[in-house]
């Protein structure tokens, strides 16, 4: 009853599914024997100290002074990808073309500061002149906080337009750029006064 009918047909050998892969794969059957993975292991394995410290330590030395010319290089020209993690990114190349763009009165402010320390060394210290000169200071550092917010409000609503949101960071990056002399900043400007950026 649980016997097997007489009518079945034989069992048929099962086929190897990685048979018909070997067949059909052109490279498979080289005659090589698969390395084992002792041996695999030890073919990766490198040395965690060089045998030749001096001259790994000189290698390391020449890559590193390599990469300080890139980015020597690309502060200067402005060249996106060796630029520093700071300075990346277009909504940053954004910002300071917006920023060297304009007249920014921040970029004075050193300047300013450092006539009025000569001043104060050079006048006679008299009550009057005290006051004149301290207080041209802090006119000139009350104009300069209130050109910083127009400056970060417009360049945060162009950034909006342009971007869609900024960067965290973005619009503090523009601002403290604004406070540097043109000609001392990095990355270098890459557009005129009154030019509109890009």
């Amino acid at each position: 009853m649980f016997g097997r009918k007489k009518d079945a047909p034989a069992d048929l050998p099962v086929a190897n599914p990685t048979d018909s892969v070997r067949s059909a794969d052109p490279q498979a059957g080289k005659g090589v024997p698969t390395p084992s993975r002792k041996a695999q292991e030890a073919a990766r394995k490198r040395p965690l100290v060089p045998n030749d410290r001096a001259a790994a330590k000189e290698a390391e030395r020449d890559a590193r002074r390599e990469e300080q010319a890139r980015m020597r290089r690309a502060l200067d020209t402005g060249e996106e990808r060796f630029l520093p993690l700071r300075d990346k990114g277009p909504q940053k190349r954004f910002a300071r073309d917006f920023v060297d763009s304009r007249f920014s009165l921040g970029e004075y402010v050193m300047f300013a500061a450092l006539a009025i320390v000569v001043l104060s060394l050079v006048v006679p210290p008299t009550a009057d002149t005290q006051i004149i000169v301290f207080g041209a200071f802090w006119v000139m550092v009350v104009a300069v906080a209130i050109d910083s917010v127009f400056l970060s409000r417009r360049l945060k609503r162009r950034i909006i337009e342009k971007f869609g949101a900024p960067e965290p960071g973005v619009v503090w990056y523009g601002t403290m750029r604004s406070l540097q002399f043109r000609k001392l900043r990095l990355p270098k400007p890459m557009v005129k006064r009154g030019e509109t950026p890009k």
